[in-house]
């Protein structure tokens, strides 16, 4: 992950990496058969290990709102060339000329995220600490928004740095999903 990170998977050569781990190349090529492949493996190791993080998350206590912030907090990355957001990049990037089953695979990565993501906000509006949403339609749009400043924050644009973008998140989540008092 650390070496797709920084050098990019067209940066990468088998044999460069077979010498970083001690493998050769042909060994690496017989588990994986194409860079792209290591790639998506990556990706999926790389998603085991946050998707972990996500079930503590929706299984620990506190409120909704904490559990999303939470979530947010998971989604986001650390900072530009974030190991996880550029295997993201890299997917999305070769996704176009992706087969049926590697379609399958991202497709499978991105829905456990949104199935997490709904049921927070189904929570919260069952326990009426968010107004009244379409916990999947908010969702997406949720999604959508993370996404785009992720990608932000992971190549490093002027001005969206991980703090900014959360304060972001944070008041779209305030003004949008908090529920209100009536007549306030």
């Amino acid at each position: 992950m650390d070496t797709i990170a920084e050098r990019g998977l067209d940066g990468l050569t088998m044999a460069g990496l077979g010498r970083q781990v001690g493998m050769s190349s042909g060994h690496l090529l017989y588990y994986f058969r194409t860079k792209d492949e290591l790639l998506l493996r990556t990706l999926e190791w790389s998603e085991g290990r946050l998707g972990a993080e996500r079930s503590a998350l929706l299984s620990g206590p506190g409120s909704a709102r904490e559990r999303l912030d939470g979530y947010v907090d998971v989604y986001v990355p650390v900072g530009p060339r974030d190991p996880h957001w550029t295997l993201w990049l890299e997917v999305w990037n070769r996704s176009q000329n992706a087969d049926d089953d590697a379609r399958a695979r991202q497709a499978a990565i991105e829905g456990a995220w949104h199935r997490d993501l709904v049921a927070i906000l189904a929570e919260g509006v069952s326990r009426g600490e968010f107004r009244a949403v379409d916990p999947d339609r908010f969702g997406t749009r949720m999604r959508a928004l993370l996404d785009g400043f992720s990608v932000h924050v992971a190549v490093g644009i002027p001005g969206t740095g991980r703090e900014q973008v959360l304060g972001h998140v944070r008041e779209f989540i305030d003004q949008t999903l908090i529920a209100r008092p009536q007549g306030t």
